[in-house]
């Protein structure tokens, strides 16, 4: 019997309201393709793993810490989030992990420069840190066709 993949994924991009607006960020292209490899999706938020509430005031990070929009250090609850969320990976021994690209978490190629201009730049979130830290390949939601092909890796 074949084995199932299984993926350390963030809630958000399934759905789930746990956005700092209260939102998500469902990416139906994501969804479908974890679908077709009848992935085992195990959903984080490295956020409220950390204690923040939904909705919560916009955060990014600055030097080495995370400040909230109104000046707030929340670093500890980044790092807190980041090493349940690792915590996770090892106990479920994920294959891989999808996380939100932009965001003081999980961003894995981008983040907000933290001015909360909307301004972009390279750099990782604190999850995206720590996983990367720990040899765990992570892909964004905005890399569809690489997740595909390592998939398809990974079913063979």
């Amino acid at each position: 019997m074949k084995k199932k993949i299984k993926v350390l994924i963030s809630a958000c991009l399934l759905g789930d309201n746990v956005k700092y607006s209260g939102g998500n960020n469902l990416t139906p292209e994501l969804v479908t393709l974890l679908e077709k490899y009848e992935v085992k999706t195990i959903k984080i938020c490295p956020e409220c793993f950390g204690g923040l509430e939904i909705p919560r005031v916009p955060s990014e990070i600055l030097g080495d810490k995370v400040f909230s929009k109104d000046g707030k250090d929340i670093t500890e609850e980044f790092l807190k989030g980041a090493e349940k969320s690792y915590i996770i990976s090892k106990k479920n021994k994920i294959d891989f992990a999808i996380l939100k690209e932009r965001s003081p978490s999980c961003g894995s190629s981008f983040i907000y420069d933290g001015s909360f201009s909307g301004k972009v730049i390279q750099g990782k979130g604190f999850t995206a840190r720590k996983l990367s830290k720990e040899n765990i390949i992570i892909f964004s939601e905005e890399n569809l066709e690489e997740i595909e092909k390592y998939l398809e890796k990974l079913s063979k």
